[in-house]
């Protein structure tokens, strides 16, 4: 039984894992590197320990030092969240060799499902389509030529063993195929220390698609239904809903069959997902499985009331799944938009600095889930994503404006964010019309995008009101005055000792 779970990662996803496990009444212990002493992850959790230098390879990316802090701190199991270790085939080994509980699948369906090749070639095996292309990655730059033709261009060059858009390249004449090649291994072996590539069909103008999925130790499987994810930047997403106005009851339930058949075929446990490329003419490939929680997957909780995170945890504690296929539906329509530390306005660079002042939106249907707070560093080292605000509606219109107005009244001040890019994203008519496909930021945005200034009038006169109305408590301490800390400034309290 887990008693204590080490999270191995940090912001808002490790705070979203530690809330899960109070629930549960599980224990916690936060990692940190330099830079996030002080994070609001490792001020949640019941235990914090350090693993090194705030660059990942010596901190989040250091596997020994995440396990020897769990084993010193007699943690039961490690939950990776998302990102870092989360898909390492290498690191799920390590932990469960160390006597430990790795909450997500074995470590041989993450091999095989963590590279594009081999997932392909099994989901071809069991009758999962897959975009054409070839079989088997490649050095050999005739192959791609002739390969290539086949297709007819535009063809997409991809890494074998990556993922977020790094050692990709849209090609669309024969002419540009060899730099793409030569580019797209450096950059895989920059970023995975893998050159392999191969090549595939380009699909022009689809809608981006995955559907949630759940597998038990007892070959119980279902999904949970599906996420448009197709609102993107740089290969990454930045807006989901679910559901998806492209699909219809049949072809969700097709796509959902589909991807328990991909899960299955791998021999997948515990959570994962199932990403799909849907094209105009209502065909769908497979594009890959991510072995992990997904960022978007709260979308997923208020429109099924399913708590995935906990799910996990009792999937990994040994249990069976609590449902069946059947027992599953959905309710309403939600919203996610995550909210970057980026520019926007200048090719949404990542932004860094201090938060000096946060409001959270609040409402019926609102929810944020956050790794920040005033006075909270945003580094340079990792991902920009700050929070993710999410909304529920009774349909996607209500959904749509709820989340707008949630969009506004979130004042974040310290470091740039995306917050109003993405209203200007929910206020066009193409996405009213449901008209969302993966190329909808270039097609719409091409000329960029240049920030609403009322929105930083709004946002500074929210932050003035906020200091000018909070209570002010200055204490005097060796002759001067200082602003005490939050211990102090909330009023009289005590620790409750336990006597029995």
């Amino acid at each position: 039984m887990i008693k204590k779970i080490l999270v191995a990662n940090r912001s808002e996803i490790a705070c979203r894992v530690i809330k899960a496990c109070k629930e549960l009444g599980i224990k916690t212990v936060a990692v940190y590197s330099d830079i996030d002493k002080n994070a609001l992850h490792t001020l949640l959790a019941d235990e914090a320990v350090y693993i090194g230098e705030s660059p990942p390879l010596k901190s989040y990316l250091n596997m020994e030092s995440i396990i020897e802090a769990a084993k010193r701190t007699h943690c039961d199991a490690i939950h990776p969240g998302y990102g870092f270790l989360s898909e390492r085939a290498e690191f799920n080994k390590m932990v469960r060799d160390a006597g430990l509980i790795f909450i997500g699948s074995n470590p041989e369906s993450m091999q095989l499902l963590g590279s594009k090749v081999q997932s392909r070639q099994t989901m071809m095996s069991s009758g999962v389509p897959v975009i054409p292309g070839m079989k088997s990655a490649s050095k050999d730059i005739e192959e791609f030529k002739s390969v290539a033709r086949e297709l007819g261009y535009p063809v997409l060059v991809k890494a074998s063993d990556g993922g977020g858009g790094k050692g990709m390249r849209v090609v669309q004449s024969e002419d540009d195929l060899e730099v793409a090649v030569a580019s797209a291994m450096r950059e895989s072996i920059s970023a995975f220390k893998s050159d392999a590539i191969y090549l595939e069909k380009y699909i022009e103008s689809p809608r981006h698609i995955e559907f949630q999925v759940a597998a038990d130790n007892f070959g119980n499987a279902v999904y949970l239904f599906e996420r448009e994810c197709s609102i993107q930047r740089r290969h990454q997403k930045i807006i989901e809903e679910t559901p998806s106005v492209a699909l219809d009851p049949d072809l969700r339930r097709r796509m959902g069959e589909a991807a328990v058949r991909a899960i299955k075929a791998a021999g997948y446990t515990n959570l994962g997902t199932v990403e799909f490329l849907l094209d105009k003419y209502g065909n769908f490939y497979f594009l890959e499985v991510n072995a992990r929680i997904q960022v978007e997957h709260p979308i997923t909780e208020l429109t099924t009331g399913v708590d995935l995170v906990k799910l996990q945890i009792h999937i990994a504690n040994g249990g069976k799944l609590p449902f069946e296929q059947d027992d599953l539906k959905q309710h309403g329509h939600a919203i996610e938009c995550r909210i970057y530390a980026e520019d926007a306005e200048n090719n949404f660079l990542p932004s860094s600095g201090k938060i000096l002042f946060l409001r959270e939106p609040t409402g019926p249907g609102i929810r944020f889930d956050s790794g920040i707070y005033i006075g909270s560093e945003v580094p340079i080292f990792y991902d920009p994503i700050l929070a993710k605000l999410i909304v529920w509606g009774k349909d996607r219109e209500e959904a749509r404006n709820r989340m707008i107005n949630a969009l506004k009244n979130t004042v974040i001040l310290g470091a740039k964010t995306s917050i109003g890019f993405m209203i200007k994203v929910l206020e066009h008519p193409e996405w009213i019309a449901g008209n969302t496909y993966t190329n909808f930021i270039e097609k719409h945005f091409s000329q960029g995008y240049t920030a609403d200034p009322n929105l930083l009038k709004f946002a500074l006169a929210a932050a003035e009101f906020s200091f000018r109305n909070q209570k002010k408590v200055v204490v005097s301490y060796k002759g001067k005055e200082e602003i005490p800390s939050p211990w102090a400034s909330i009023g009289p309290w005590e620790i409750a000792m336990n006597k029995s």
